[in-house]
């Protein structure tokens, strides 16, 4: 399920009664404020807070609600916790069930709320600064697509170009740690056919890009590249891009590029 779907999942949800949970978790190791993994006391105080405030209010049901979705969140992140990024969000109830996990590599506020509903508006922020999107990447030989939502990669497309075959295909590569090393700019080296060529392809590749913005949800579109590429790229867009960045970043790493395209 995409996250806007998620989201309005989320809106429509409502339990009647007081026992949803909604936790928000600043886990990032960047934060001076989390260093020897502070985290973990925020998490454990924010949950005792809660089960105090409960065990005061003569509210049976609530604290029992409460206390088993508590289990399972210490469990849930007990169990990730050597893969946190910069936060984890959890909404969660037992009755209807709820249980929506989304671990995201972006700045997160710690706070805890037990209400009759999601409490979604730092969700609902953090999706609109980072939404389903795509970062398109043009080079001379190559256009590479980044599929990203809430700071994440989901997924690394790259669409090789043989200017004497005047062919292109797609060459998928999913690596979130190593540097890329397909593309090249070559932009002085442009001549007149293989230009044709070029614009050819980046015709075909933003049709290409059109139909994947249907099939993965994407909100928006960014463009990064040399200048002329960039430009080239865009131009043969229907719709205009969210930004274009001139910079070739083909070669950076995947979190480079998308801190350097939605953190400008």
């Amino acid at each position: 399920m995409s996250i806007s779907n998620e989201i309005h999942s989320l809106k429509e949800y409502s339990s009647g009664l007081r026992n949803v949970l909604s936790m928000y978790l600043n886990t990032n190791p960047g934060d001076h404020e989390q260093t020897n993994g502070a985290w973990k006391i925020h998490l454990k105080n924010g949950m005792k807070d809660l089960e105090k405030f409960l065990a005061g209010s003569d509210k049976e049901e609530e604290l029992k609600s409460f206390q088993g979705l508590k289990k399972k969140v210490m469990s849930e992140i007990e169990d990730n916790k050597v893969d946190l990024h910069k936060g984890v969000v959890i909404f969660a109830s037992d009755n209807p069930e709820l249980w929506s996990v989304h671990y995201v590599q972006i700045p997160v506020k710690t706070s805890f709320d037990w209400e009759d509903k999601p409490v979604l508006e730092q969700f609902e922020y953090m999706y609109k600064a980072y939404p389903e999107a795509a970062i398109v990447l043009p080079s001379f030989g190559e256009v590479r697509i980044l599929d990203t939502a809430m700071g994440f990669l989901r997924d690394d497309l790259s669409f090789v170009f043989d200017p004497n075959l005047e062919t292109w295909g797609e060459e998928k590569k999913m690596d979130f740690t190593g540097k890329h090393v397909i593309g090249s700019s070559k932009v002085d080296f442009i001549e007149s056919r293989l230009r044709e060529n070029l614009i050819r392809f980046y015709k075909g590749m933003g049709t290409h890009v059109e139909r994947l913005m249907k099939e993965r949800g994407w909100k928006e579109v960014h463009v990064a590249g040399e200048a002329e590429l960039a430009i080239a790229f865009s131009e043969n867009l229907r719709k205009k891009p969210e930004s274009c960045i001139y910079k070739n970043l083909n070669n950076s790493k995947p979190h480079e590029i998308i801190h350097q395209v939605f953190e400008k």
